[in-house]
């Protein structure tokens, strides 16, 4: 799967894990998006490495949970260092 891939399928993991994960991250939906994409490369890279899983098919449901998880946890660290204060 191609770059071009990966970032649509970053763009639709952010929206999905900030659905699994409401609350104040901070940043908006477009800051999420973005930071679905890296999520979705981060969770590829270490899926790939981390477990030896073949990222070839943008329909696989591997492909899709790592994605989503990786979008997760950039959007739970993106929520620790900059979460909205309460005031």
């Amino acid at each position: 799967m191609g770059i071009l891939g990966w970032i649509v399928l970053g763009l639709i993991a952010g929206a999905i894990a900030k659905l699994i994960l409401p609350g104040r991250q901070g940043g908006g939906w477009i800051v999420t998006l973005l930071l679905g994409v890296v999520g979705a490369l981060l969770g590829g890279w270490l899926g790939s490495v981390l477990f030896n899983v073949p990222l070839q098919d943008f329909w696989s449901i591997q492909t899709w949970l790592l994605a989503i998880a990786g979008a997760i946890i950039v959007l739970l660290i993106w929520g620790l260092l900059f979460g909205r204060k309460k005031a």
